[in-house]
């Protein structure tokens, strides 16, 4: 066991180290407006958690359509496991999908499908979802966020629903900001908790070495 001041040292080395916010975009084509919208949403969060004193850093991207032919091949499992297992590591996830009959995509529900028991229990998730009209917009929260849930994620406010427009037009950073300024104090309350409490502390090794095997370190 630490000492009361060599806990204090960890807790403030702790304190020190850099958020990583990740973005996951489940559409199954390249480049979509789904992607778009997570890595603006990812922007966002850094530098909403940078202006709070929180020091933070734009972490990995991964777009499902990048890997979606990995995804359905059963000799590919390892290697979809090791990508979630990265995604693990960061401290912010964004996850985003489009709407697809009212629900998350095919193709993020096909991925997650590999992720093991409390993937995410170490890690925040911002659900976000883009949908084509304003009748989609629950499912967001009616769907996407207890998908996360099941994985162990912890998710601050309510998710965010875009409109594909929006997304089109630009008008969707005025919607970010607004979603931002509801849920902007529980991220930053959250992200504190878990660090203080050690969560970053119980990323399954297992993740941290298929990270460090991305990175070629």
């Amino acid at each position: 066991m630490s000492t009361a001041n060599g806990g204090n040292g960890v807790l403030a080395e702790r304190a020190q180290w850099p958020l990583a916010v990740a973005a996951l975009a489940g559409h199954p084509n390249p480049r979509s407006r789904t992607l778009r919208a997570a890595t603006v949403v990812q922007e966002r969060l850094v530098a909403t958690l940078v202006a709070a004193g929180r020091p933070a850093v734009a972490g990995q991207v991964v777009d499902a359509a990048d890997i979606a032919h990995r995804v359905f091949d059963p000799g590919q499992a390892e290697c979809i496991a090791d990508v979630l297992e990265s995604l693990a590591l960061s401290d912010v996830l964004v996850v985003a999908s489009p709407t697809r009959k009212a629900s998350y995509s095919g193709l993020l529900k096909a991925l997650l499908d590999h992720a093991p028991r409390g993937l995410l229990s170490s890690t925040i998730a911002v659900p976000l979802m883009v949908g084509a009209t304003p009748a989609h917009a629950l499912a967001v929260e009616v769907h996407l966020r207890p998908l996360l849930a099941e994985l162990g994620a912890t998710v601050p406010g309510r998710g965010l629903p875009l409109l594909e427009s929006d997304v089109d037009s630009g008008a969707f950073r005025a919607v970010i900001e607004r979603w931002l300024s509801g849920a902007a104090a529980d991220l930053v309350g959250l992200v504190d908790a878990r660090r203080w409490l050690g969560f970053r502390d119980e990323v399954p090794v297992r993740a941290i070495a298929a990270a460090r095997a991305s990175w070629g370190v």
